[in-house]
């Protein structure tokens, strides 16, 4: 019989573990029995952009199953952090799911995830950036199946009426104000984004400056540079040259492109799902985004393979896991639903295969990966509040604000 205690504690970690990364486990002694059979059945949950992706990731999976004799099956998750939280608290979680990199640590602080890093023999050829952002108290914890950078994507329709070429790409701040000056004319805005640090937080990138330090051990927001990152962009909203993409009526920058609302637009390769469903007839290119004081900067977001802690087949799970993140198995997706391969090797035949996607793949070299503190995704979140009001607040009082924040999360976190 279950008891009261228990069932409160279930409770309260179904509710709690996406924000506090409470344990999927009450005796984290008691290791979960592993199936021995020759022939194991296995979940996969995941979060999925559209139809495109979900029969992918099926197809994978079925290829995969007819090679081992497994059985898997896909499932889609309507709130992925939810049932997360629900499966670990019950102990009943998917053998394999995607974890995004702003929940992250709040698993494997939570000991949700299984470490299976070091089974894999051909690790390095993920780049150190995308295996950081899934390192956890030393160890990786899992596979990067996929990642994305932003760049500076242009209606070539627009540009080319306000008499502007190719050789018109900004390369600096200075010529990024510039066009979106001229660009800026009845209904259209030079450029068009969204109100959140995923996309503003180039332009502290680009001034040399970050939210943590490497380590992400100390933080570094109330710093100079990220004040001169955030003034930038400031003085653009103040001259009417860029807006954000709520205020002309779209709900994030594809849209504004591709409704003719946005001359320009700062997002990742996932714009190209976008565009082709949505807007098939608009034309546009991306350019690597303009380099500010510090030079070029640009953000990476990936998701992972996880394998639960709980799982009772952890060894099959994480050899599915190899098969899903196959050079030519990341190629296929990336050819299925448009994401970039998380290996180097196959981001190399991305690039020969897609390019019009250079300026996301060159950006990979240079990219700024997320922060992965447990409980950070609390302090980001008011980040991303404080900075819908970008256009008339004090830039230096955001930042002290994320600086406080930041700090009283890390001294949980870490």
């Amino acid at each position: 019989m279950v008891t009261r205690t228990a069932v409160a504690a279930l409770a309260t970690c179904a509710a709690l573990l996406t924000a506090t990364g409470c344990s999927s486990s009450f005796d984290d002694s008691k290791e979960p029995a592993q199936d021995k059979a020759a022939k194991q059945s296995l979940t996969v949950l995941i979060a999925t952009s559209g139809d495109a992706e979900t029969q992918a990731v099926k197809t994978a999976a079925a290829a995969y199953a007819k090679k081992s004799g497994n059985t898997v099956t896909v499932e889609v998750a309507k709130d992925m952090n939810q049932q997360l939280a629900q499966s670990f608290a019950g102990h009943k979680p998917p053998d394999v799911f995607y974890v995004n990199s702003d929940q992250f640590a709040n698993y494997a602080k939570g000991g949700s995830l299984y470490a299976y890093g070091d089974q894999i023999s051909d690790a390095s050829d993920f780049s150190e950036q995308l295996r950081t952002s899934f390192t956890y108290d030393g160890k990786l914890m899992c596979l990067p199946k996929d990642t994305s950078t932003l760049g500076l994507a242009v209606n070539t329709d627009l540009w080319q009426k306000a008499g502007l070429t190719e050789k018109d790409y900004p390369k600096t701040w200075e010529e990024l104000k510039t066009v979106a000056d001229k660009l800026t004319t009845g209904g259209v805005t030079g450029l068009v984004t969204s109100d959140e640090y995923q996309r503003l937080g180039v332009f502290m990138k680009q001034a040399g400056g970050w939210v943590t330090d490497t380590d992400q051990k100390k933080m570094t927001a109330d710093s100079p540079e990220n004040a001169e990152g955030l003034a930038f962009v400031q003085s653009l909203l103040k001259s009417g040259s860029m807006k954000f993409a709520k205020n002309v009526d779209t709900g994030w920058g594809g849209e504004a492109l591709g409704k003719g609302k946005a001359a320009m637009t700062i997002e990742g390769n996932w714009l190209d799902g976008g565009m082709k469903l949505d807007y098939p007839d608009v034309k546009y290119a991306v350019a690597p985004l303009p380099a500010g004081p510090a030079g070029q900067g640009t953000l990476a977001f990936s998701t992972c393979w996880g394998v639960a802690a709980d799982s009772a087949h952890r060894e099959a799970s994480v050899d599915l896991v190899k098969s899903l993140t196959t050079a030519d198995q990341q190629i296929a997706f990336a050819d299925a639903f448009g994401v970039m391969p998380s290996r180097t090797s196959a981001l190399t035949t991305y690039a020969e295969r897609f390019p019009a996607a250079k300026a996301w793949v060159d950006g990979s070299a240079y990219a700024q990966g997320p922060v992965t503190i447990a409980g950070f995704d609390k302090v980001l979140s008011q980040f991303n509040t404080d900075l819908q009001s970008l256009r008339t607040a004090d830039p230096k009082k955001i930042l002290a604000d994320l600086q406080r924040n930041g700090e009283q999360a890390i001294s949980k976190g870490n």
